[in-house]
């Protein structure tokens, strides 16, 4: 298993500046000594496009109110059309501070207090929250592991649909277990949810990190009909890791529910946008393709790279090979471990930070999230931790 040299090798020292992924861990975790191999955000430095944008703009000595101009939004409908096959207008485009107050805002918009939310757990932890504290019900529609991979459980999601359910959650690509949707399992879900006339809310923030083999589907691109029953909320700050200037897009191609989502915002003055993060996500859109290009293949290296060493190294654990995001999601559950046990054989033997299984649900309980979207030397430092304290028991 031996790393050729590549730009996305280099370490960054992100201590001291107020990294949430790197400064937080006492608060978190409760010692500073771990390895973070958890928030998703990349230890890799954004494109050079966007770093010289952000200087320019910074160099400008004035950061007073601004407008945000049609090239701005017109590098976000490029953008879909060329790497995604996904023809949007520019006035279905609607900029957002983040892909989780997007969910909340359409959660707001298009659902009232009570009505049943579905979300498909293991899920990203902020869903559960954004329905929750919304006053709305969650209704959970559990994935399913066929083969150790996977799928949605269409049987159970169609009984649930009729327990007063006006909206689904989707996440694709799926953080955590990294399932890039096919487009067959896409058109069923848009049956399901046609029939019932249920709207769906598309978490597609991952959509650019997809590995070889696999294509991701926007699911408003399914055709007319899903399309009029679709929110999606997009952002560059996954691909090109900015997730901190706070810069999303929720894309919305029917006009009435594009006049509730506006009205909800409105009605809470946002949408302004962040001067440096409209600056950074034009950069990225409009001369990120070359990086992102370059990162794919890293990333893919970086997740063959887990996958074979769990495989051949770690004979408690299991880990399937993610087809996309930079996301792994770890099975311990062979260690025999209550979740409050193995979380601190990780903080207090391997001394490695991740993700809690149990934070994504249920099903989530014996697993833990770990994110390789990192040089890989840290990558093999985790790797090497894990294996240590397992040889330690």
């Amino acid at each position: 298993m031996t790393m050729r040299p590549c730009a996305f090798d280099e370490r960054i020292n992100r201590q001291s500046t107020n990294s949430l992924k790197w400064d937080t861990l006492r608060d978190v975790f409760g010692r500073e000594d771990l390895l973070p191999l958890w928030v998703a955000d990349m230890d890799f430095p954004s494109p050079p496009e966007v770093i010289e944008a952000l200087k320019e703009k910074a160099a400008h000595r004035v950061y007073g109110y601004h407008v945000r101009s049609e090239s701005f939004f017109q590098s976000v409908v490029e953008w879909f059309g060329r790497r995604h096959n996904w023809p949007i207008e520019r006035e279905w485009v609607a900029l957002t501070p983040g892909v989780v107050p997007s969910i909340c805002l359409a959660i707001q918009a298009f659902t009232s207090p009570g009505d049943g939310v579905v979300i498909q757990s293991p899920v990203y932890p902020p869903f559960f929250r954004c329905v929750k504290e919304n006053g709305r019900r969650i209704v959970e529609n559990p994935l399913r592991q066929v083969n150790s991979r996977y799928e949605m459980d269409f049987d159970d999601l169609a009984a649930k649909l009729d327990e007063g359910v006006k909206m689904l959650v989707l996440c694709s690509p799926h953080n955590p277990v990294g399932r890039v949707w096919t487009e067959a399992e896409l058109r069923r879900l848009n049956d399901l949810c046609c029939e019932r006339d249920i709207l769906i809310l598309s978490d597609e923030i991952h959509c650019d990190l997809v590995f070889q083999g696999h294509r991701h589907t926007p699911f408003a691109a399914l055709g007319a009909e899903a399309a009029a029953r679709t929110v999606t909320c997009v952002a560059p700050s996954k691909t090109f890791n900015i997730a901190g200037l706070n810069t999303s897009f929720v894309i919305i191609s029917d006009e009435g529910l594009r006049r509730r989502f506006r009205q909800v915002m409105l009605s809470l003055s946002l949408g302004e946008g962040n001067l440096f993060g409209v600056a950074a996500s034009e950069a990225a859109y409009r001369h990120g393709d070359a990086w992102l290009d370059a990162l794919l293949p890293y990333l893919e290296g970086n997740a063959d790279y887990l996958t074979r060493y769990v495989s051949e190294r770690m004979g408690e654990l299991d880990i399937v090979k993610p087809e996309g995001t930079y996301l792994g999601w770890l099975d311990c559950r062979r260690l025999g471990l209550r979740p409050a046990e193995l979380k601190r054989f990780f903080v207090e033997e391997a001394k490695v930070g991740m993700n809690d299984g149990l934070t994504f649900g249920q099903p989530g309980a014996g697993f833990a999230r770990i994110n390789f979207g990192c040089p890989r030397e840290l990558l093999v430092e985790g790797l090497q931790r894990i294996e240590a304290a397992l040889r330690r028991r």
